[in-house]
């Protein structure tokens, strides 16, 4: 199964959600593009803070200098991103793949981040709470709706908020794999313990 983890925006928690979802179902994790911080890249942090050693990482497809929106980065870079050359790498493991910043990032003149995501993929979106987050969530549920897509689980990053749950839940019916707390820090031994209260429904979604 290939599950595509995106957010209503940028850092809205994909890579810290990538790893928990990686290591509750000891799946592999691509990431295909990265852009700027390629020292400290997101596949490296998922490798710092998942302790399984069934998961294989795979190497992006485009590694990126300039921490901007890919098209930008691409061009800085002299190159031009081909969602042709981006190749969904083959394993008969469960395979979660991070997009980059929200869904209609573009990757080139006329790509977007939603247009590598797949009809089989199962969608899990990551919506963090801020003001206009509500509008976010929405607007990127509605997008995937357009395109015949269908999100199959969102987590919540950061504290409750009963309201802004309880009206994305009930517009929705969208399962709600689990809430991410505002955790001081995330290392293996906290990612651990969320992908354990995450993997009963993370189970169910994939089932």
């Amino acid at each position: 199964m290939k599950i595509f983890i995106t957010g209503i925006s940028t850092e809205v928690g994909k890579t810290i959600t990538s790893a928990i979802v990686v290591e509750s179902l000891k799946a592999d994790y691509w990431k295909p593009i990265q852009a700027g911080d390629l020292e400290n890249s997101d596949s490296s942090k998922v490798k710092r803070l998942i302790s399984n050693s069934t998961s294989t990482l795979y190497s992006n497809s485009y590694k990126l200098n300039t921490p901007a929106s890919p098209h930008l980065a691409a061009k800085i870079d002299g190159i031009e991103i081909k969602i042709s050359a981006i190749k969904t790498p083959e394993t008969k493991n469960n395979l979660v793949i991070e997009g980059a910043g929200g869904l209609f990032v573009p990757l080139n003149d006329k790509d977007y981040i939603i247009d590598l995501i797949k009809p089989e993929y199962k969608i899990v979106l990551v919506s963090r709470h801020y003001l206009g987050s509500i509008n976010h969530t929405i607007l990127s549920i509605e997008a995937l709706k357009s395109r015949g897509l269908e999100v199959a689980g969102i987590i919540f990053n950061g504290k409750e908020d009963e309201a802004t749950e309880a009206i994305i839940e009930s517009k929705f019916q969208i399962p709600v794999i689990g809430r991410i707390e505002e955790e001081p820090y995330f290392d293996q031994d906290v990612i651990l313990d969320y992908a354990e209260q995450f993997r009963e429904n993370l189970e169910a979604m994939i089932a």
